[in-house]
C-alpha cells in the first residue's frame, strides 16, 4: 500500500439501505428522512459529567483565571497541565478562540509586523484574519490534488519578505510536515500549525500541533473538545509561551504564575500590550471534563470515517481524498472529488437527506474558497483572484464536503453509502 492511501482491508459490510433508484432531486424518495448530525443541531458529545464540571465552577463564582489561588488550583491552570501532559508539550496556555491562539504564535514570535506570513488557499477564512490579526500579511499557496499545501508551489514562488510558514491540517487532514519542517529550516523561517480543525488527530505517532513551533487549536462547537468558543497554544518554546502569555491578559505581574519554578524568560510584562485573549474559567472546567473522554470522541471519528471511505472506494467517479500517511486524519470530515459535475453531486446529496457542500461552488460564499476573502482583495474580480491559485481553485470547485459528527451511528453512515452511491449511479447514467 502506498503511503498516501486510505487502508481499506478491513473487512466492512454496509447494511443495504432500500433505495428509490430515482433521484430525490428528479422526484423520487430521498434515501434519509430526518437531518443529517452536525453540531448546530446539537449532535456533539456532552456527558452529565461534562455538565456537572461546568456547574460546579459556575457555583464557585471564581470565573476569572486570575483570582487569590495560585495557578494550579484554578481550572486554566489545570487545563493547561493536563494538556502539556496530552501534547508531551512544555507549555500550554488556554485562549478565547483559536484563531486568538494563531495570532498569539506569531506575535509571540516577533515577527515583525508587515511580514509575509505563508499560509494554503484552502482554509477558513480564520487562518488569514490570524495573519492580519498579528499585524502581519497573508502570502496564499497553492494545494495540490489531495488539498493539502503544496511544498513545491511554495518553493517556486518564495520571497524573502516570507516570514513564517502556517501549515493548516484543513478538516482534520494533517499537512506534509516533513516536506514543510525541511523547507522552513532551509528557508530560516518558523512553521506555525494551524491544528484548529485537526485537535487529537496524528502523524507518525506524533500529535498534530507539535511539529512547529507553536501550533494552535480551537475548542469552538464543532471541534473536538466543545465549549462553544475557545482554543489553546502548544509550543515548547518557554519564551514565545512567556510573551504569548503576556499579550493573552497576564498583567501586573501574574506571568510569573506561570512560571512557579522560576523567573519567566522576559525581563517584563510591561513592554507588550494587553489584548484579553484569556479563556474564563467555566470554559476551562467543561473542557478538562472533555479531556478525559475524548479517547471516545477520536475512536468515533476514525471508526466512522474509515467505514464510509472503506465502504465507498471502489466508487470510481469519485476521487476519495488521501492522508499524506497512513491514518494521518481526523475523520471529522469525508471530502472527495467530482470532477466536473461537484456542484450538481453535492445539491443531489441534499436532496438525499445528506448534508454536502462543494467547497468551490459559484453559488455559495463558502469562506474556505480563498476567493471569497473579500478583505484580502479588494476591487478585484472573483476570476482575477482565481487565477493567482489555479489548482486550488480547481480542486475546490471539483471538491464534495461531508461533516462526519462523532454522534454518527452505523445507521447514518449507511444512508451516507447510500445516497453517495446513488447520487454516483445516476451520474455516470447521464451524458
Amino acid at each position: 500500500m502506498a503511503d498516501n492511501e486510505i487502508d481499506n482491508s478491513a473487512s466492512i459490510r454496509p447494511v443495504p439501505v432500500a433505495i428509490d433508484s430515482r433521484l430525490a432531486l428528479d422526484g423520487g424518495s430521498p434515501v434519509r428522512q430526518s437531518p443529517w448530525p452536525t453540531y448546530d443541531r446539537g449532535a456533539v458529545c456532552v456527558y452529565p459529567e461534562d455538565e456537572e464540571a461546568a456547574l460546579r465552577a459556575i457555583r464557585s463564582h471564581l470565573y476569572f483565571r486570575y483570582d487569590y489561588r495560585p495557578a494550579h488550583e484554578t481550572e486554566c491552570g489545570r487545563f493547561e497541565a493536563e494538556l502539556c501532559r496530552y501534547f508531551g508539550c512544555k507549555h500550554a496556555l488556554a485562549t478565547s478562540s483559536g484563531t486568538t491562539a494563531l495570532a498569539l504564535a506569531i506575535m509571540a514570535a516577533g515577527i515583525a509586523p508587515g511580514s509575509l506570513i505563508a499560509c494554503p488557499g484552502f482554509t477558513f477564512a480564520a487562518t488569514p484574519s490570524a495573519i492580519m490579526l498579528a499585524g502581519c500579511t497573508p502570502f496564499l499557496v497553492d494545494v495540490d490534488e489531495d488539498l493539502h499545501l503544496d511544498v513545491a508551489d511554495l518553493r517556486k514562488r518564495w520571497t524573502s519578505e516570507i516570514k513564517g510558514i502556517m501549515v493548516v491540517h484543513m478538516r482534520g487532514f494533517a499537512g506534509d510536515m516533513a516536506a514543510l519542517l525541511d523547507f522552513a529550516d532551509d528557508m530560516g523561517v518558523p512553521v506555525f500549525e494551524d491544528a484548529v480543525p485537526a485537535l487529537g488527530a496524528e502523524l507518525g505517532g506524533r500529535k498534530l500541533g507539535t511539529f512547529g513551533l507553536a501550533g494552535a487549536f480551537s475548542t469552538q462547537s464543532d471541534k473536538s473538545l466543545n465549549s462553544g468558543e475557545g482554543g489553546f497554544l502548544v509550543t515548547d518554546d518557554s519564551a514565545l509561551f512567556a510573551r504569548a502569555t503576556v499579550l493573552s491578559g497576564a498583567y501586573e505581574g501574574r506571568l510569573r504564575r506561570h512560571f512557579p519554578d522560576g523567573e519567566p524568560p522576559i525581563p517584563t510584562d510591561l513592554d507588550l500590550p494587553l489584548l484579553s485573549f484569556r479563556m474564563d474559567e467555566i470554559r476551562a472546567a467543561l473542557l478538562r471534563s472533555e479531556l478525559e473522554r475524548l479517547p471516545i470522541r477520536l475512536a468515533a471519528f476514525r471508526t466512522n470515517y474509515d467505514y464510509v471511505a472503506s465502504a465507498l472506494a471502489d466508487v470510481r467517479n469519485i476521487q476519495i481524498r488521501r492522508p499524506v500517511a497512513p491514518g494521518a486524519y481526523l475523520g471529522e470530515a469525508f471530502i472527495f472529488r467530482v470532477p466536473g459535475r461537484a456542484q450538481w453531486f453535492a445539491r443531489a446529496l441534499c436532496h438525499e437527506g445528506i448534508e454536502a457542500r462543494n467547497l468551490g461552488s459559484d453559488a455559495d460564499t463558502n469562506i474556505r474558497a480563498f476567493w471569497n476573502w473579500r478583505f484580502l482583495f479588494t476591487g478585484m474580480a472573483t476570476a482575477a483572484v482565481q487565477d493567482l491559485l489555479p489548482n486550488a481553485t480547481r480542486y475546490l470547485q471539483e471538491a464534495v464536503d461531508i461533516p462526519l459528527s462523532s454522534t454518527l451511528t452505523q445507521a447514518d453512515c449507511d444512508h451516507l453509502i447510500a445516497a453517495v452511491r446513488k447520487v454516483a449511479e445516476a451520474a455516470a447514467g447521464q451524458p
